[in-house]
């Protein structure tokens, strides 16, 4: 279940030494998918994009990249679910950068978090758009 101020997340001190290590490991895959720099993410722009199903497993598998809902949710399935080759193919610097004050708040906090840590640009447009 994300967070929410009914539910929030564990803070560390809530989190016994398994699960911390669990969370440890969990950030530790999203954090070896990524590029090294944004500059490689040079996906489509436009267009309508077919996701393997290992990538759209729980729903739409094709995304018109001119209708926003499904642009975001292109997004959000590379983002949670692409491999490291994935990312550059499917996703957009400067699409990323221009949906990320809202992505963020779609995509799950381990990811937010491992992709606002390793490109601090990300986290200056979410407090840019504040």
């Amino acid at each position: 279940m994300p967070s929410s101020p009914q539910h929030p997340a564990p803070t560390p001190r809530d989190v016994s030494d398994a699960d911390s290590e669990d969370l440890t490991l969990y950030r530790e895959k999203f954090r070896r998918r990524l590029p090294e720099s944004l500059d490689e993410l040079r996906g489509p722009t436009h267009g309508v994009v077919d996701l393997p199903l290992r990538m759209a497993w729980s729903g739409m598998t094709s995304y018109d990249l001119g209708k926003p809902r499904q642009r975001m949710g292109l997004y959000r399935a590379v983002l949670h679910e692409g491999l490291r080759d994935d990312l550059p193919r499917y996703l957009n610097r400067d699409l990323l950068l221009q949906l990320w004050p809202v992505l963020r708040t779609l995509v799950g906090r381990t990811v937010r978090a491992v992709w606002e840590d390793s490109f601090p640009r990300l986290a200056s447009r979410h407090r840019a758009a504040a």
